[in-house]
């Protein structure tokens, strides 16, 4: 049904289709029966790769949506419907900001991927701080009816018009802003789509970055899970580091991994390549080298760095090839484009 819908909606412009999928979403997940039908339609049945526990974070189950899609946290009831176990929001940078001119987001409909250069266009963290305080008060409630609750990670940023060497005060802010209403961060410096900030995974300034936003964490009164997404096209030398850092401070998690400037081995034709331009890919194409990222931050670090996959995944087959290299965790986004609504219980119950 998803494939019929799929060849309509790819006939328009995909950051269109986003909105106009989701908005439409949202008004019918406003009646409460039919989110309820929402939820038995697409939720995965319990007792299926469901209630795994990491950062001392019970998940209700293993399948996440990654950052970029629910920049604003603008659909959380929505995507909650839809099955997800956990949605990560942003990125969110301390400044809203309205990213690159469009268009700017690209489906590579034969190499099931995407292309983006969004630029971190958000609405800033303050306007998202205030629809996740109330999103909380929501799900304070319904804890209290012993409901299951989305759990919600912060992917945080810089803005565009922030030096690279006051990137550290941009992050700070982001964490300090949505630490009461997020269950873990994640720190991005690896999108390609802002200037220069893909400098920031260097050791020097990923240090200072991470060991500030674990100093103030350890002052709050509760402290939040801090992992580091990083990029595919990371050399092993700059894997090594990021693993060494990562153990030296007893950061709590990896990411792996964001979009890539690659683009080797694609069946899309260089003429359209060349005409989209520039901007972070996303799907199949990343699917081997993500993978092979977290297969070789598994090993390296005998197990003790958690791992968030995210790259490629589509089934149920794809997720369990990443846990069996050694995530804890995986994350669609491409392939929730591709697959449908249905996504997460196909990928629970094939996993």
């Amino acid at each position: 049904m998803y494939k019929v819908l799929r060849t309509i909606l790819f006939c328009f412009d995909p950051e269109l289709v986003h909105s106009f999928s989701m908005n439409g979403l949202n008004l019918l997940c406003r009646i409460p029966f039919i989110k309820k039908l929402l939820t038995k339609q697409f939720a995965p049945e319990p007792g299926k790769n469901s209630s795994y526990s990491l950062f001392h974070i019970q998940f209700v189950n293993r399948v996440g949506l990654g950052a970029g899609f629910d920049k604003n946290a603008s659909y959380l009831t929505e995507l909650e419907a839809l099955g997800f176990g956990f949605v990560e929001i942003g990125t969110v940078t301390p400044l809203p900001q309205a990213g690159n001119d469009k268009p700017r987001l690209f489906r590579l409909p034969k190499d099931k991927a995407l292309i983006n250069r969004m630029g971190f266009n958000n609405d800033g963290v303050e306007a998202v701080a205030q629809r996740l305080a109330s999103w909380k008060l929501k799900a304070q409630q319904r804890e209290t009816r012993n409901e299951k609750r989305l759990i919600i990670g912060g992917n945080i940023g810089k803005n565009k018009i922030t030096p690279n060497e006051e990137a550290w005060k941009d992050y700070e802010k982001c964490f300090l802003a949505l630490h009461d209403y997020v269950d873990y961060f994640v720190v991005n410096v690896s999108s390609p789509n802002t200037p220069g900030l893909r400098e920031l995974q260097e050791k020097d300034a990923l240090h200072k970055i991470l060991t500030n936003l674990q100093s103030q964490n350890s002052k709050l009164k509760s402290q939040k899970p801090i992992l580091l997404k990083i990029a595919p096209d990371l050399t092993q030398e700059q894997i090594d580091d990021v693993i060494a850092l990562a153990l030296e401070i007893k950061l709590d998690g990896l990411v792996a991994s964001n979009t890539t400037i690659s683009r080797d081995q694609l069946q899309t034709p260089d003429s359209r390549l060349t005409t989209i331009g520039a901007g972070g890919l996303s799907g199949l194409p990343v699917k081997a080298r993500s993978t092979e990222i977290v297969k070789y931050i598994y090993q390296k670090s005998n197990g003790q760095i958690p791992i968030i996959a995210s790259g490629g995944i589509f089934t149920g087959a794809d997720a369990k090839e990443k846990i069996e290299a050694g995530a804890s965790l995986v994350q669609v986004w491409t392939g929730f484009v591709y697959e449908g609504p249905g996504i997460v219980k196909q990928i629970c119950n094939t996993m």
